[in-house]
């Protein structure tokens, strides 16, 4: 099976979570476009879903289904995305499609987080796909030196500017022991608006294509 069809048969695997009547939370890239594919289909059965991108809100507009406010939904029953990275205990690293801050408020804000992701994004040790940090613009030389002292090489996605206006540093060479404790501590750094990682608060379930992690 080609990457890109294990990418298929997660997002339609993950629609045996969705209930009638929900809002359903959606991330962001290539796997959630095809669970928002999937989505559609039962569209008229759900209320609708809030978004954790302009380029996913474009999508979930183009097959008519309703995408909502969080401020006005409130609590999320469920929430579906990928990752760039997921290790055994259910850690990720998140945010090459430039969508982290997002993705993050809106993980925080569903009672279930389900990932679903292909094979090769399941990994012992998180950090051999770069940890992207967005900045505030003015603090991203700050932050940059910040990350050099605790042994990271950031280099600036130059040319890309979030949803929220802000930058992105990529994070390459780090070896993440203790994803928990480097969340917390990079979240400290004055200028940081998120991390990609997603630790604190981890996915709940993960489907690898159509199999759920143990």
């Amino acid at each position: 099976m080609s990457q890109d069809e294990q990418k298929r048969s997660a997002g339609r695997a993950a629609m045996r979570y969705v209930e009638d009547g929900m809002i359903v939370g959606v991330g962001t890239g290539s796997t959630v476009a095809h669970f928002i594919d999937a989505l559609a289909e039962r569209k008229h059965c759900i209320e609708g879903a809030v978004s954790s991108s302009e380029q996913s809100t474009r999508l979930l507009k183009e097959r008519d289904i309703p995408v909502l406010d969080l401020n006005a939904a409130g609590e999320l029953a469920l929430y579906v995305d990928g990752a760039d990275e997921c290790d055994d205990r259910k850690y990720l690293i998140k945010g090459g499609g430039g969508a982290l801050t997002r993705e993050k408020i809106i993980a925080a804000a569903s009672k279930t987080f389900l990932c679903i992701i292909d094979p090769a994004k399941r990994v012992s040790t998180l950090g051999r796909f770069p940890l992207p940090i967005e900045v505030i613009p003015m603090a991203r030389s700050q932050v940059a030196r910040a990350i050099v002292k605790i042994g990271g090489q950031p280099v600036w996605r130059d040319g890309v500017v979030t949803d929220n206006g802000n930058w992105i540093l990529d994070v390459h060479g780090l070896r993440i022991a203790d994803p928990v404790g480097l969340e917390r501590d990079l979240n400290q750094i004055a200028g940081v608006v998120t991390v990609g990682l997603f630790a604190q608060r981890p996915a709940d379930i993960v489907l690898i294509g159509e199999q759920v992690m143990p």
